[in-house]
């Protein structure tokens, strides 16, 4: 098991699917172990993840491991955590933000690594994209409704959240139930899956 990932994460790592539509060039960024407990699944790396190399590397994951409960050595540790975008490149910049992530990367790679993390007891789904790829939400839907629908989905051991990005401050302004209703559950469940990996 853990060869096969081993292997499939080199091939991931040198994915050139979408060279030619990246104005800063391929870098795939994730991580993952076949021990992961928890998996958060994104959109795409922003520009100082890119630079980095490093997942969440900027002040989103400041406030993503805030809302975990976690500290950096346990959201960077591979063997409980994986981060798996749903497009492994920074996709450039539009006029409102970063560009969605390329459309191929997912249907590439995703049908190959998630079936390979056994362990995972709590999914986290940031943002609309990784929505609409992996709880079937048409894009159509506000993320407002995705993820006032929380107890539902949670149920069957997924999490939609919104993106921690600092753009989303008026959001949590308009949604206080966010703070007071979901995240403390987050973080129980957060725990809780990565306590059971010390069974």
């Amino acid at each position: 098991m853990a060869e096969s990932l081993d292997h499939l994460l080199v091939d991931i790592r040198a994915c050139r699917l979408c060279e030619a539509h990246l104005p800063l060039g391929p870098r795939p960024v994730l991580q993952a172990s076949p021990t992961s407990r928890l998996l958060i699944v994104s959109q795409a790396p922003g520009r100082k993840v890119h630079d980095t190399g490093i997942p969440f590397n900027d002040v989103s994951g400041e406030r993503l491991r805030e809302w975990l409960g976690i500290d950096r050595d346990a959201f960077y540790d591979a063997s409980r955590v994986a981060i798996v975008p749903m497009g492994f490149c920074f996709p450039g910049s539009g006029r409102g933000g970063d560009l969605p992530p390329r459309p191929e990367c997912a249907p590439t790679w995703h049908p190959h690594l998630l079936p390979l993390l056994r362990h995972v007891r709590l999914t986290l789904l940031i943002g609309q994209y990784a929505q609409a790829g992996l709880l079937d939400v048409p894009r159509g839907i506000r993320l407002t409704d995705t993820v006032q629908a929380w107890r539902g989905h949670l149920a069957h051991g997924r999490l939609p959240l919104p993106h921690p990005s600092p753009r989303n401050r008026v959001w949590l302004m308009r949604n206080p139930w966010f703070e007071t209703e979901l995240l403390p559950v987050l973080r129980e469940r957060v725990a809780a899956a990565l306590r059971s990996g010390d069974d």
